[in-house]
């Protein structure tokens, strides 16, 4: 037989049953305590999520002395004021605003309300013009119809006070402003004139008002659309 060949038939060293039996029990023995102290670490961090879960939000707050407070629970004369949430080392992860007052949401809802306005000005800005100057042509051509209105109002006015003043001239022949005493008693028809040019002056001085702050408002809205226009396409 050969040196290969005796190597080949050559068995193995054998393992005692001894030292054998020992190895499994080793290694089982290994498994069980990985085991047990994976066991023992979930436990413990739910233990510790529970225990974070049970101790609730920590508050704080201040007085109206300006002292600060902490605590689990906040006293109903502050419930409605702005207070902190804060960790266990005291840093604050939320903030919980103060409670509002009628005034202050009625504010706010005004402010709301104004925010929308404008976004639907704008937009219709910017969807009726395309150029500044579009804007001053329109300026130009309402202020014009004003204009004319005015000086329609203003000659009539004229008219109006020319006519008064005769009516006066003619009003003095009479009682009771006439100095005579022979003169008449002023004709009723005399009287109604004056009475009806006096409502009638009245009138067109009021319609003269109005228009002119018509004028005022109507050049004041143009300057403020055409400022806002150019702020909307960032002309300069």
């Amino acid at each position: 037989m050969s040196a290969a060949q005796w190597h080949k038939r050559r068995p193995g060293p054998t393992i005692p049953p001894q030292y054998r039996y020992r190895g499994l029990w080793l290694k089982d023995t290994l498994l069980k305590n990985a085991a047990l102290n994976i066991v023992l670490l979930v436990l413990g961090l739910l233990a510790l999520a529970s225990a974070h879960a049970g101790a609730g939000k920590v508050y704080k707050w201040v007085d109206e002395h300006g002292v600060t407070h902490y605590g689990d629970q906040i006293p109903p004369q502050y419930a409605a004021r702005e207070r902190d949430v804060v960790n266990a080392e005291g840093v604050v992860i939320d903030r919980l605003t103060a409670q509002k007052t009628p005034a202050e949401i009625a504010a706010e809802q005004q402010s709301k309300l104004a925010a929308q306005e404008q976004a639907s000005r704008d937009r219709n800005l910017l969807n009726t013009y395309v150029s500044v100057q579009e804007i001053e042509r329109l300026r130009d051509q309402r202020l014009a119809l004003v204009a004319d209105q005015l000086k329609v109002t203003i000659q009539f006015l004229d008219v109006l006070n020319a006519r008064l003043n005769r009516l006066r001239d003619n009003g003095m022949r009479f009682r009771p402003y006439s100095q005579n005493p022979s003169a008449q008693p002023m004709p009723d028809e005399l009287a109604d004139d004056l009475v009806r040019v006096g409502n009638d002056i009245r009138t067109q001085q009021q319609n003269l008002a109005e228009k002119r702050d018509e004028e005022a408002t109507m050049r004041a809205q143009f300057a403020s659309d055409i400022k806002r226009f150019k702020e909307l396409k960032g002309i300069h």
